[in-house]
């Protein structure tokens, strides 16, 4: 392993590290504007941007989610803690899923947790995910250190010169499988959960 790859990884598993999520008792407890959504969200969740200039949300962004019935509507034009949390989870979710299919995905948990009376919460349901999750950050540094230490023995008959560029090849193909195998499973999942989506339920003539 070279130095830059040595600082590769390593700068990779320090980000992996770093990990965190927004804490239910950050989020204010008062109702917020738009702008004020918007700079809430920008500086709880900077750390994960890739540019600086990349915007975690808009205005444009919330109008679109609550037109395509991802978030319920505010109220008076505010958003409630709990608009927050759906838009927390609507923000990773739309990285790896259509609308439709976070559509599907979140409308049984806003039906019956949002606003709700009782401790079942959106913030119940946010806690016990995202708790969860927090668990599985060790896990994954061992298995992204795995699958780099099997790309590192992929290409052992290339030129040498080509060996390094090669074998970061093959780590971010082991990656991407696996993201894309993840991926699909979530859908089928998702299918599950809408037995007939749009585009299988025009009858054909």
């Amino acid at each position: 392993m070279t130095i830059d790859d040595k600082d590769m990884i390593n700068s990779i598993l320090e980000s992996v590290s770093r990990i965190d999520y927004i804490k239910p008792e950050d989020i204010p407890n008062i109702d917020l504007y738009m702008d004020q959504v918007t700079t809430f969200m920008e500086e709880q969740l900077v750390s994960s941007k890739r540019y600086a200039d990349d915007k975690i949300l808009t205005k444009t962004m919330i109008n679109n989610y609550a037109k395509n019935k991802l978030l319920p509507p505010p109220e008076k034009k505010r958003y409630s803690k709990e608009h927050v949390l759906m838009l927390i989870f609507i923000y990773y979710f739309k990285n790896i899923l259509s609308i439709n299919d976070i559509q599907t995905l979140l409308t049984p948990i806003t039906q019956k947790y949002f606003k709700s009376m009782t401790e079942k919460d959106m913030t119940y349901i946010y806690n016990e995910v995202f708790s969860m999750e927090k668990e599985q950050i060790e896990s994954l540094k061992k298995d992204l250190l795995r699958k780099y230490k099997t790309a590192q023995d992929t290409f052992g008959d290339a030129d040498e010169e080509d060996q390094a560029n090669l074998k970061r090849f093959s780590f971010i193909c082991l990656l991407s499988f696996d993201v894309y195998v993840k991926k699909m499973m979530i859908e089928h999942i998702i299918d599950g959960m809408n037995p007939e989506p749009e585009h299988n339920s025009k009858k054909k003539k």
